[in-house]
């Protein structure tokens, strides 16, 4: 009698364990998050931004710094500050198994030069994008005064496409003037191969590597003065010679002849086109929980339901992180 209810204990017990193993579990995956220019991750309005995402996503997340921060965010050439990150995530144990990117500005393209160039690092699930020049940007942002800004000055004040200012400072690097296609193209040494620009030397890896993406979240400030234009932000900008409209994401040939994989991510119903109220990167605390949460947490597929056109009509500015 014993035996017999020791065995049904015991196939109860098997029972119970193998429900436990087959209930689903919830793991979120770590996060990194890349500033933009002039910033850096001890700055107030940023340890702030990773620290509510962290809390609310539950995802460790981490701001990661380029060398000085501030000074080299514009100063150094941004292939190198996308290479010190590659080295950076391959080195950090907890991103063995994939993480997700939250860029802000100009992080956004140091972030896609990760998810392009870096090899043998870890796989990006997700990219959150906030307010990055993804097409290029026809003015270089203000910079403002003291000593490095004077140096950036200076540089601008040279020819924006010479190899010294490329060198020099990391705006140049994304600077798409309209009507200076030719010297853009053959001066510029960042955006032209990472959006695969160059027919000659379009890279097939590039393209796979980007659409391997399960989700690409793209957030347009609506009030943005420092993006020209704001829709850069969705990969929007000018037709070449002209600065009199502005194309949306699909009439680019970038996206129509497919040249990263963004028309092959939209088709999938992978790209998420968000419009928030606000100046660039002054984002409230409600649209944060609604845009960008979700998608750092591993429980959700589809967290944002369609239209995959969003736009914040609340008008509701509660608790405005500036993340500067």
């Amino acid at each position: 009698m014993a035996i017999s209810e020791s065995r049904s204990q015991i196939i109860q017990l098997i029972a119970l364990l193998l429900c436990l193993y087959a209930l689903p579990i919830s793991i979120s995956l770590p996060f990194i998050v890349l500033h933009g220019i002039g910033d850096q991750c001890s700055n107030s309005g940023i340890s702030e931004f990773t620290q509510l995402l962290s809390n609310w996503s539950g995802s460790d997340g981490y701001c990661l710094e380029i060398g000085d921060g501030m000074w080299d965010s514009w100063v150094l050439p941004l292939q190198d500050q996308a290479s010190a990150v590659c080295e950076q995530v391959k080195k950090m144990d907890g991103l063995s198994e994939g993480y997700n990117i939250v860029g802000l500005s100009q992080g956004n393209l140091i972030g896609r030069a990760v998810i392009e160039y870096c090899e043998d690092g870890p796989p990006v699930k997700n990219f959150i994008s906030l307010g990055g020049p993804h097409a290029g940007t026809a003015s270089v942002p203000l910079c403002g005064t003291g000593i490095i800004c004077l140096l950036v000055d200076a540089l601008i004040k040279l020819e924006i496409y010479s190899d010294y200012v490329q060198g020099h400072l990391a705006p140049a690097g994304y600077l798409k003037i309209p009507n200076e296609i030719d010297e853009y193209l053959k001066g510029c040494k960042f955006l032209p191969k990472l959006n695969n620009e160059k027919s000659s030397e379009r890279n097939s890896t590039y393209k796979e590597r980007f659409s391997s993406l399960e989700n690409l979240v793209l957030i347009m400030f609506e009030n943005d003065l420092v993006l020209i234009p704001k829709e850069t932000a969705w990969f929007g900008y000018y037709p070449d010679g002209s600065f009199n409209q502005i194309l949306s994401p699909n009439e680019t040939t970038l996206y129509t002849e497919d040249w990263i994989g963004l028309k092959n991510l939209d088709e999938a119903g992978k790209v998420k086109y968000v419009s928030v109220k606000g100046g660039h990167l002054r984002i409230s605390k409600s649209d944060m929980k609604t845009y960008i949460v979700p998608y750092l947490n591993e429980d959700s597929d589809e967290p944002i339901k369609p239209p995959m056109l969003i736009s914040d009509e609340s008008g509701l500015m509660d608790d405005i992180i500036i993340i500067q």
